[in-house]
Formats: structure tokens, sequence, C-alpha cells
């Protein structure tokens, strides 16, 4: 179920903030402001689905899911090609990640 969230909070956030990229930097209509907001709350949301007894910590693992889904991001929908560095990046931060959310604690 985190992962799922995790995905979900991803596609959400870049999905609302590209909304405003594309209004502000682009050049695209101020209407794009509206599902970039509807899409940001569905971000929050779903990021409370965690099951996580502490917000930082779930908000800290999170981090390296919306990097590497950023990365998928540039490729799939803006049509960059990522480079060696891209994925290297996003690799270290899901390595990260899985520290966050399988490491034992007390």
């Amino acid at each position: 179920m985190t992962l799922l969230a995790y995905a979900g909070a991803a596609l959400a956030e870049i999905a609302g903030c590209f909304a405003f990229w594309s209004w502000l930097r682009v050049g695209r209509s101020p209407l794009w402001v509206l599902p970039g907001v509807a899409s940001l709350v569905l971000f929050a949301f779903l990021l409370t689905l965690v099951d996580s007894p502490a917000a930082g910590r779930a908000f800290a693992a999170y981090g390296g899911v919306y990097i590497a889904a950023s990365v998928l991001w540039l490729w799939l929908v803006e049509g960059q090609r990522p480079d060696r560095w891209d994925l290297t990046g996003g690799a270290i931060c899901l390595v990260g990640t899985a520290i966050i959310l399988l490491g034992r604690r007390p």
C-alpha cells in the first residue's frame, strides 16, 4: 500500500507542479492552475495514506520516489531522454528511500 500511495502522490505532485510550470514558463492558459491545484491536493491526501508513525519519515522516504518519478516524467512526458547522471541520481535516491522505509527501529 505504501508504494502505491507514494507512486500516486508522485504522479499527482509532478502533474500539479507541471501545470503551474506550463502556465508560468510555457505560456499556457491560467486555467491550467485549476487542475494543478486539484492535483496538489490529491498529492497531499495520498501521503496521509502512508503507514508511518511520523510524518517526517514518510515525507523523507517519499523524496526518493519523487525524484525517480521526476526522471520518468522527464522522459515520458517531456520527451527528454534521461542521461546517466539522471539515472544514477534517481537510483541513489531510491536506495535512500529503501533505507528509510526498511531500516530496523527499536
